[in-house]
């Protein structure tokens, strides 16, 4: 392993412990800035659906001395939430970004989805999110701003809720939003974080630079609607062998399981990955790898022709 990812690593198993020592929301590296403490909405619980949960409407204040073409990480979630999770994958990604030298914001505050803030970046996270997190304008700008090029990095819980969320508002009811950004809709999960084997389709893609073919590991296995592979302009990169773990009502017609995959949205280039269910995940040397990759992949293709 890298220094770099080793560093990484201890950092955010420092993150993790905190997070399941007292049980309340931790901050990410000051440099983040953008997440108050204990921002959870869960009445000190840590995993659950969001109570009373709000749109925002006054923009966060951005950093003076964020430079441009930087990262957003974008973790509002107004629906599902597990709090090791969020605060273990935005420490990751903070410390990728900060130790990569690309300037970065960390919010929950919807209100950054706006044409002045957004033009500051060159790539949006969509972190774990959950739920219909947005107003009308706020939905127009994000939309706006990836189909004129910006770059959608989105994780896990960004792939969607379930359709009739118990209550809870679902992003299924954004259409643009699963039909062309993320491109497939979340169905239902495995029982629960399992082993097994994801088969990595493309090694030789940017994304999966360094990842092994077969991979093996622990995971909440998302299945979706339909694979995205039968979408034109599709490129799924990995896949879940569903051989391989008990996917019991999760699993996907003729086993074919997309987990990770890139398309265009408009002239914006998109990449969802399923993984990512759990805090401890972030520290795992391949998730960091995968996550470091994605960021500089997005990076790198903002303003490029998206075809």
């Amino acid at each position: 392993m890298s220094d770099t990812l080793a560093v990484m690593r201890i950092l955010v198993l420092a993150m993790v412990t905190a997070v399941a020592v007292f049980g309340q929301g931790v901050n990410p590296p000051a440099a983040g800035r953008g997440r108050g403490p204990g921002r959870n909405g869960l009445g000190g619980a840590a995993a659950g659906f969001v109570q009373n949960p709000t749109l925002d409407k006054e923009a966060p204040q951005l950093p003076a001395d964020l430079k441009p073409g930087g990262i957003l990480i974008f973790s509002k979630t107004v629906g599902y939430r597990d709090e090791p999770g969020i605060q273990a994958s935005v420490a990751a990604l903070s410390v990728i970004a900060k130790m990569k030298g690309w300037p970065y914001f960390a919010t929950e505050n919807g209100a950054v989805m706006n044409a002045e803030q957004l033009s500051k970046f060159k790539l949006i996270i969509g972190n774990n999110t959950s739920g219909d997190n947005l107003t009308d304008d706020q939905k127009a700008a994000l939309k706006a701003w990836v189909e004129k090029g910006g770059s959608f990095l989105g994780i896990h819980g960004a792939g969607g809720d379930p359709v009739g969320n118990h209550g809870h508002s679902s992003l299924a009811d954004w259409k643009w939003y699963i039909d062309s950004l993320i491109g497939a809709q979340f169905t239902v999960h495995s029982a629960g974080v399992m082993p097994g084997d994801i088969k990595v389709e493309d090694t030789k893609h940017p994304i999966t630079k360094g990842l092994p073919a077969t991979w093996h590991r622990s995971e909440e296995w998302y299945a979706f609607t339909e694979s995205p592979r039968n979408k034109p302009g599709y490129h799924v990169l990995a896949s879940a062998d569903e051989k391989s773990y008990t996917p019991g009502p999760a699993t996907m017609p003729g086993g074919d399981h997309p987990l990770i995959w890139t398309h265009c949205a408009g002239q914006g280039h998109v990449v969802y990955s399923a993984l990512g269910h759990a805090g401890f995940m972030y520290s795992e040397p391949l998730m960091i790898q995968l996550l470091e990759n994605a960021m500089a992949w997005g990076l790198a293709e903002n303003g490029k022709a998206c075809k």
